[in-house]
C-alpha cells in the first residue's frame, strides 16, 4: 500500500508542477468532465509531462526533497512549454493537423468546423 501512496504523491507533485493543481482538486473543479486532468492536456503539456517524469526520477535519485523538486520541475515546465508553444515548426504542424482533421470530417459527411 505504501507504494501506491508514494506513486499518488509523485503524480500530484508532477500535476502541481505542470498544471498547478492536483488530480483531486481538478476533479472537484470539473465534476462533469470525463476522464482525468491528463486526458484534457494538450499535446505540448503531455510532452512536457513525459520530460518531467524523467527529470523527477533523476531528482529523487539525487535525494532532493519534494518542495525543492516541485520548484525545479515547475520552472522546467514553464520553460519547456514556452519553448514548445513558440516553436514555428510546431505551429505549422498544428495547422496541418487541423487541415487533416477538417478534411476527414468532410469526408465523413461532417461540416469540418470545430
Amino acid at each position: 500500500m505504501q507504494t501506491n501512496a508514494i506513486y499518488a504523491s509523485e503524480t500530484d507533485l508532477l500535476n502541481m508542477a505542470l498544471f498547478g493543481t492536483t488530480a483531486a482538486a481538478w476533479r472537484s473543479a470539473n465534476p462533469t468532465a470525463e476522464g482525468n486532468i491528463r486526458d484534457h492536456a494538450t499535446l505540448e503539456q503531455l510532452v512536457v509531462l513525459s520530460n518531467l517524469e524523467g527529470i523527477n526520477a533523476m531528482l529523487i535519485h539525487q535525494g532532493l526533497p519534494a518542495p525543492q523538486r516541485l520548484a525545479q520541475l515547475n520552472a522546467m515546465a514553464i520553460t519547456q512549454l514556452r519553448s514548445l508553444l513558440n516553436a514555428p515548426s510546431l505551429k505549422q504542424l498544428s495547422g496541418a493537423q487541423k487541415q487533416v482533421d477538417s478534411s476527414a470530417k468532410k469526408a465523413k459527411g461532417g461540416t469540418g468546423r470545430q
